[in-house]
C-alpha cells in the first residue's frame, strides 16, 4: 500500500517538508495500531495454548462486549460449554471456576479486537476531518477497518470449528486463515505508517531488494507453516532436532493420500516443512546481511534483522525440545511478528523510487 507526499492535502513535493509535525502524528496512531494488533496475536496465541478459544459459545459483536454480570448468566454460559465435545473429552468436571478461568482469556482477546475497531475508526474520523489526511489515504485506512471487521468473522468461523463432533480444538486449516489475515492486516499497517513517516524512498541496489523481498515471503511461508503445526499440536512429537525420530526427513511425510492432505493434516509433514522453511529463511537472510552491510544507511536496520532471526529460531528449536511450554511458545509467536517487522523495516527502506 504505497503512498507518496500527493497523498497528504495542502502538502506538493515543496511543502511536505514544512509539515513533519503532521506526519510524526498520522504515523504514531498507526504505529501504535500495530501494537495493538501485535498484542492481539500473542492474546490469540495464549487462547489457542490454553485451549480457551472454544470457552464463549456465541458470537455476539456488540453485547458480547459486556462479560456475565450475574451467577445466572455464569451458569447458563456454563451449561453452554458443557455441551460442546471439548469438555467431554477433556475439561469434563472443572467446574464454574475453571470455565471462569479460560472464559476470561477468550473474553478478554474478543474485547481488545473491538478496541482495536474503535482505535482505527475514531482517529481516521477526526484526521478526515480536519484535513489531515486525503480521500485516497482516508479509503486506504478504512479498508483497514474493514479488514480488520472480515478478522473478527474469520475469528468466529475459526471458533465454530471446534464445536463439531469428536472435536477439542478448532480446525487447523481455519486458525491459519485467522492468522495470515492478521499478519496482513499488521503488515499493511506498518507498510502505511512507515509510507506517512519517511515519504521519499532512497536508491537502493535492486538485487538487495529482490533478495529481502524474498527473505520476507519465506518467513511468511513459515508463519503459515507454523500456524498448521499449532492447529495440529505437531509441537508435541518430534521433540529432537536437527533429526526427526532419527531421520532427517520422518518416515511418515507422505503416509496420506493424495499427498496434498500431508501439507494440513500430517503432523510429519507440517513439522518438518516449518523446520525446512525456517532454516531456509535464514540462509535468505544471511544473504541479505551479506549484501546489505556495505550498503551506506542501513546497518542498524540489518541489524535488527540479524538479532530477530538468531533470537526466533533459537525459540523454535527450544519450544520443540521442550515439548511447548507455554512462555517458550508465546515467545515464539510473538518473535514470529517482531522478525517479520523487523523485514518490513528494511523492505520498505529499500523500495523502489516511485516515478512520477
Amino acid at each position: 500500500m504505497p503512498f507518496d507526499v500527493r497523498d497528504f492535502p495542502g502538502a506538493p513535493p515543496g511543502d511536505w517538508e514544512a509539515r513533519p509535525a503532521s506526519r510524526r502524528l498520522i504515523a504514531g496512531w498507526l504505529f501504535t495500531l500495530a501494537g495493538m494488533v501485535l498484542v492481539m496475536i500473542a492474546l490469540g496465541g495464549l487462547t489457542r495454548l490454553t485451549g480457551s478459544g472454544l470457552s464463549i459459545m456465541e458470537w455476539a459483536p456488540l453485547m458480547g462486549t459486556v462479560p456475565p454480570l450475574s451467577n445466572a448468566e455464569w451458569q447458563r454460559l456454563y451449561r453452554l460449554y458443557e455441551e460442546i465435545p471439548q469438555y467431554a473429552l477433556i475439561n469434563q468436571g472443572f467446574g464454574l471456576d475453571g470455565f471462569k478461568h479460560i472464559f476470561w482469556l477468550e473474553w478478554t482477546h474478543r474485547l481488545w479486537g473491538r478496541l482495536i475497531g474503535a482505535a482505527v475508526l475514531l482517529p481516521l474520523l477526526w484526521f478526515w476531518h480536519r484535513g489531515q489526511i486525503n480521500r485516497r489515504l482516508a479509503a486506504g485506512l478504512f479498508g483497514l477497518f474493514l479488514l480488520g471487521g472480515l478478522q473478527g468473522a474469520v475469528g468466529w468461523f475459526m471458533v465454530a470449528s471446534g464445536f463439531a463432533p469428536d472435536s477439542t480444538a478448532v480446525a487447523p486449516g481455519r486458525l491459519t486463515i485467522h492468522l495470515v489475515l492478521a499478519l496482513l492486516l499488521y503488515g499493511a499497517i506498518i507498510w502505511t505508517g512507515l509510507s506517512v513517516l519517511r515519504p521519499h524512498p532512497a536508491k537502493a541496489p535492486a538485487l538487495l531488494r529482490r533478495l529481502t523481498l524474498a527473505a520476507t515471503l519465506l518467513v511468511f511461508l513459515t508463519i503459515i507453516a507454523g500456524g498448521f503445526v499449532a492447529g495440529l499440536h505437531a509441537g508435541l512429537d518430534y521433540n529432537t532436532f536437527p533429526l526427526m525420530d532419527g531421520h532427517l526427513v520422518p518416515a511418515g511425510y507422505a503416509d496420506l493420500h493424495p499427498f496434498p492432505r500431508n501439507l494440513t493434516e500430517n503432523i510429519a509433514t507440517a513439522q518438518f516443512d516449518h523446520r525446512l522453511l525456517a532454516t531456509l529463511s535464514v540462509l535468505a537472510i544471511g544473504s541479505v546481511l551479506a549484501f546489505g552491510f556495505p550498503v551506506p544507511g542501513l546497518r542498524s536496520r540489518l541489524c535488527l534483522v540479524g538479532t530477530a532471526v538468531a533470537l526466533q529460531y533459537g525459540l523454535g528449536v527450544a519450544t520443540l525440545i521442550w515439548a511447548v511450554p507455554l512462555p517458550l511458545a508465546s515467545a515464539h509467536q510473538v518473535g514470529a511478528t517482531l522478525l517479520l517487522t523487523a523485514l518490513l523495516v528494511l523492505l520498505h527502506a529499500l523500495r523502489p523510487v516511485r516515478r512520477t
